[in-house]
């Protein structure tokens, strides 16, 4: 019997077959890696028509039905994470295509935070320009602002916020929060201070993002949210793009009328490249990175080794879509097959 070929997604870094053992495989199926993104739908389509399995890794690669419905074979895809939001899950149920979500525990993982602190010094101190300055023999001496005594705020105190509540104390700063459902006792037992959503923007020196992206959320940061900001503010956003309107954001940088943004997320992922944010010197960006640390990359590799495993032993686990297993044409044992 032909044996399933599984394909495992995005791999830029090209750390996937050496992050994990996918010998346990072995006899199951065939695995192959790409490492470049592909476009959607019709280079997707062309390249995955032959692959039963389909391995994501967050949410590089987008499902959406245009896609699912173009792949006759198949059968099951892995994703690294409680919720894909670029997958149409409904197409994937009505395809017959089991989706499950392959999660590692990140309760404790720091790479968010850690990243968005990142931005943040590096937007505060002019470390970029700096760098680039020394490199091309020059000695830049632009000032940069001191983080201590100044105002951090954060926009959604959850797990990220939290953690970004603690290390803003450890500068020394004073800590605001507002979100839609925090209350000012949830803010205090976090170390924050709870403010009404326009003292947010206004008092802030330091606003960072940390929202769940959906129809509520998106665009909470626009053009009248980006008026209230002090002119001197650094706006960071490691949470997800079109939470912010970015032509807003690019006006708002452009004119000055903030001091700088750090930005890991945007509306279009790749950026494009004549994207008016490439040609801004009081912007920091880096390429959807937040989670991705070799630390984290490995984990999620072995768990979608073992979210296989599963698969191809015929008990599947962690199904986003279990009726997906009721779909008429799905055979008992194509889970098993090889």
């Amino acid at each position: 019997m032909t044996r399933p070929r599984v394909a495992v997604l995005d791999d830029y870094e090209g750390l996937a077959l050496a992050s994990a053992d996918w010998s346990v495989l072995e006899g199951h199926c065939e695995v192959d890696v790409i490492a470049r993104k592909l476009a959607v739908p019709d280079e997707a389509a062309r390249v995955l028509a032959p692959y039963a399995v389909l391995c994501h890794l967050r949410e590089r690669t987008a499902m959406p039905a245009q896609l699912i419905e173009q792949l006759p074979q198949l059968q099951f895809m892995t994703v690294t994470g409680r919720a894909h939001r670029t997958l149409d899950l409904a197409a994937a149920t009505r395809c017959g295509v089991l989706v499950s979500h392959v999660s590692h525990d990140q309760e404790g993982s720091q790479a968010t935070p850690e990243l968005a602190w990142g931005l943040i010094l590096a937007a505060a101190r002019r470390i970029v320009s700096a760098d680039a300055s020394i490199r091309r023999g020059a000695w830049d001496t632009t000032p940069g602002i001191l983080l201590e005594g100044k105002t951090l705020g954060l926009l959604g105190l959850g797990r990220i916020g939290q953690s970004m509540a603690r290390i803003g104390q450890a500068f020394g700063m004073r800590v605001i929060a507002w979100s839609q459902n925090l209350t000012p006792d949830q803010a205090a037992a976090h170390g924050a201070e709870w403010v009404p959503r326009e003292a947010l923007f206004r008092q802030s020196d330091v606003l960072s993002i940390h929202l769940v992206l959906s129809d509520r959320s998106r665009r909470t940061v626009d053009t009248q949210e980006l008026s209230w900001m002090k002119p001197e503010a650094i706006l960071v956003n490691t949470s997800r793009g079109p939470i912010v309107n970015e032509a807003a954001l690019v006006e708002a940088l452009a004119q000055r009328r903030i001091g700088a943004a750090g930005l890991d997320v945007f509306e279009q992922e790749p950026l494009p490249g004549a994207h008016p944010l490439r040609g801004l010197d009081n912007v920091v960006l880096t390429p959807h990175v937040g989670y991705v640390t070799r630390d984290s990359l490995a984990k999620f590799y072995r768990a979608t080794v073992t979210g296989l495993q599963a698969y191809f032993q015929g008990a599947p686990i962690k199904l986003l879509n279990p009726e997906a297993l009721a779909w008429p044409g799905r055979s008992a044992t194509s889970a098993s097959a090889g």
